[in-house]
């Protein structure tokens, strides 16, 4: 049973009587399609602006923004015989994390069911517009979810996410068992329910991954150093994502322009009136930091693995490829190109070590273990003759 003949008119949650009633509603039912929506397109830090879940019954729109407490939210989440039903559950559930220290057990994705099935579009629009017909708004996809009251639209955008999502699981999920890969990504969803988040810091030396810094001349990167963190503090103080106040191509060109006043910046014609008017003082005094300031030195990749460990890891990616291909998913539906790393720098020579690693499922222990250590095999460098049969 789904609840695709129920009409799309949510339960809009803003208040702890409304929560409490949802809470109810949700420690009863069997599955939960849950999505969530964030400011990181508009905000310095990003953070859960909305919650969507639906039943097989009901669809619900949880307001974080209205609502200061969601602890009724969290038993349910963490109740392992309510299956939690996500599509691309990974950020979601680390912003339930970060957010509200909500524990997310008995996951099932549907982005993931379908990469281990081998479906070549995974997208959820496109999931939707094959099994029921639906097209998403895409005006939506950059929509500020901070915005309130939210626009009719986007209500419908969003309960769109997960009104669906359960009779897509089990569609999936009988495509799973058919093809012998359920246990495979049952495992893959349990990694997925122990996911952790980090805490974002600002890394004043990140400068160096913008595009173009290589093209330019030292002391040109010591201005750009200067700009990137003037630029982080203009976002954090007006909560603004960094691209947004300044974009890398322009901290770029004031690297190049220097401008060591207003009236040369103005000149340069670099910036809008509007960004002139809000950071020139700002960004003059920053070039003038950077004219005096040390000249940047390239940072030096000291993890650069040795010829051995090269060697082993083109050798298993090729084993890799050809795996992936013979079962019709992407490579690293087989294993993530950290996973590799970690094989070809440790180079595992039993079944117990390679366990000890913790880069793959039990599952894909049963099935790969004892190719991947043949792979490795012969004092801890590659087995050439080996990795070409396995291959092929």
């Amino acid at each position: 049973m789904s609840n695709l003949a129920v009409p799309l008119s949510p339960v809009y949650i803003n208040s702890p009587e409304k929560l409490a009633r949802g809470a109810a509603e949700w420690a009863a039912a069997p599955a939960l399609a849950i999505d969530t929506e964030s400011n990181s397109l508009h905000s310095y830090s990003e953070r859960t602006a909305l919650i969507q879940i639906s039943t097989r019954q009901r669809d619900y729109l949880v307001d974080p923004l209205a609502l200061t407490d969601l602890s009724l939210l969290a038993p349910p989440l963490a109740d392992p015989a309510i299956e939690k039903v996500f599509h691309a559950a990974e950020n979601d559930i680390l912003g339930l994390k970060r957010d509200f220290g909500f524990q997310v057990y008995n996951v099932f994705d549907t982005m993931w069911a379908s990469r281990i099935l081998g479906i070549p579009r995974i997208g959820l629009a496109d999931l939707l517009r094959e099994h029921f017909g639906v097209t998403a708004d895409k005006r939506m996809q950059r929509y500020d979810w901070n915005t309130r009251p939210l626009d009719p639209a986007a209500l419908t955008y969003a309960v769109e996410d997960t009104h669906y999502l359960l009779a897509l699981r089990d569609i999936l999920y009988d495509q799973l068992v058919a093809a012998d890969r359920w246990e495979e990504a049952r495992q893959e969803f349990e990694r997925l329910g122990r996911v952790t988040p980090t805490l974002r810091t600002f890394d004043s030396e990140g400068f160096w991954r913008v595009k173009g810094v290589y093209d330019i001349q030292p002391r040109e990167r010591a201005i750009l150093r200067e700009l990137y963190r003037f630029r982080d503090d203009q976002a954090r103080e007006n909560d603004r994502p960094p691209f947004k106040v300044l974009a890398d191509s322009l901290l770029i060109e004031l690297s190049k322009a220097q401008p060591r006043t207003v009236d040369e910046l103005r000149r340069s014609q670099i910036l809008t009136p509007y960004l002139l008017r809000r950071f020139g003082r700002g960004i003059v005094e920053a070039v003038r930091a950077g004219l005096e300031a040390p000249i940047p030195q390239r940072p030096r990749d000291h993890d650069r693995p040795d010829d051995v460990i090269l060697e082993r890891f083109e050798t298993l990616r090729a084993w890799r490829k050809s795996t992936g291909a013979a079962r019709g998913v992407d490579p690293d539906v087989v294993l993530s190109n950290a996973a590799l790393w970690t094989l070809a720098r440790q180079a595992p020579q039993t079944p117990e070590a390679l366990a000890a690693l913790d880069v793959m499922s039990e599952y894909k222990l049963g099935v790969y273990g004892q190719g991947i250590l043949a792979l490795l095999g012969g004092n801890g460098t590659t087995d050439k003759s080996k990795a070409k049969a396995d291959a092929r």
